[in-house]
């Protein structure tokens, strides 16, 4: 059987064929968590009416994969050692695949902006300079953040303390239409992009599938709602 690569010029539908199966990896592959490796595939015969299979499970799950084989041989009526087979070879060239992303992510997470002696030396004297507290939250103010003296020096505060051992946490609590959401963006704003994660949607395992460093000195802003319907913005540095 021809070992062909696997295409991946769109990385929400990975696709490998083998001559006898095409397997499309629908929606992608998650590269966090490298003890499991949880899919969505299409398979389909080339040249062939019968309609793909869809189906989702994690590929280093044994009793999963003899399912979806013996489903599969009964749905296209293809031998189960073929099917098997091609599932090995997907799995194999993933593995590689995601190895790779991993390490193109890694390089490009650690691109940092690097000061100019003369950036360097203008922030050293600013951060050296008397009311140090007054003059940042002017700044704030001259930035756009309207209001809210005290709040946004506040957040601004704790923005920075993501680059401590023990960063601080804040929660904006209070009814809709209130301005949180909106202080908390603007504030936002003057952090850098590299160093901050904005969640909008979050379920009690999403932290789970970031990698093991990948929150260190980052800035996450979350914005959800409480069951009482009162709108929570949550602003963690994590550590």
């Amino acid at each position: 059987m021809q070992l062909l690569k696997l295409q991946v010029t769109n990385a929400e539908q990975l696709v490998y064929e083998n001559g006898m199966l095409i397997l499309t990896v629908l929606g992608g592959i998650k590269l966090e968590g490298l003890d499991r490796m949880r899919v969505t595939l299409k398979l389909e015969l080339p040249d062939s009416p019968r309609p793909p299979l869809r189906h989702n499970l994690d590929l280093y799950n044994d009793n999963q994969l003899e399912k979806l084989i013996r489903k599969t041989a009964e749905k296209l009526e293809i031998g189960t050692s073929v099917i098997a087979a091609s599932l090995s070879e997907l799995t194999e060239q993933l593995e590689v695949y995601r190895v790779q992303q991993l390490k193109n992510q890694q390089a490009d997470q650690y691109i940092r902006k690097q000061l100019t002696p003369k950036e360097r030396e203008q922030a050293e004297a600013f951060l050296t300079s008397s009311n140090l507290l007054t003059r940042t939250n002017e700044l704030i103010g001259q930035s756009g953040v309207v209001g809210e003296e005290l709040n946004r020096l506040i957040m601004y505060l704790v923005f920075t303390s993501r680059k401590r051992a023990q960063p601080l946490h804040v929660v904006s609590l209070g009814s809709s239409c209130t301005g949180k959401t909106h202080l908390q963006e603007k504030v936002g704003w003057l952090m850098p992009e590299e160093e901050k994660i904005e969640i909008t949607t979050l379920s009690e395992n999403a932290f789970y599938y970031f990698g093991q460093r990948e929150l260190k000195n980052r800035l996450v802003l979350m914005i959800c709602n409480s069951p009482n319907g009162v709108s929570l913005g949550d602003i963690d540095g994590q550590s």
